[in-house]
């Protein structure tokens, strides 16, 4: 498994949200809109290719791999953290799912 990537925050950010986007198994036209209104379209589909191939495990340590390799700020983390809130909540529904992902990232985020 290989954990260590050699992403640039651009595709970090992508994959984050994206796995934010798809922790209910769903990524709907509303989160997709607002990945894609962060990041370009290619590195949305190269990032999706490569979380689709990723288990929790293996997505959870590719985060913290790379909160630790980007070496975030205290701002970047609360910035990134509201991006994450902004997604889950840009179809109006927070499901239980989405709380549950959005507090175990805020821990993953804040403990770097």
């Amino acid at each position: 498994m290989k954990t260590i990537t050699d992403w640039t925050r651009d595709e970090f950010k992508a994959y984050i949200l994206l796995y934010a986007a798809n922790c209910d198994f769903i990524e709907n036209r509303q989160e997709r809109e607002y990945i894609l209104s962060k990041i370009n379209k290619d590195i949305y589909q190269k990032i999706h290719y490569e979380l689709d191939k990723d288990n929790d495990y293996q997505s959870i340590q590719k985060i913290i791999a790379n909160i630790e390799k980007f070496d975030y700020s205290k701002d970047e983390i609360e910035y990134l953290t509201t991006e994450i809130m902004e997604l889950l909540l840009s179809d109006d529904n927070l499901d239980t799912i989405e709380q549950c992902v959005f507090m175990m990232l805020k821990k993953i985020l804040n403990k770097n």
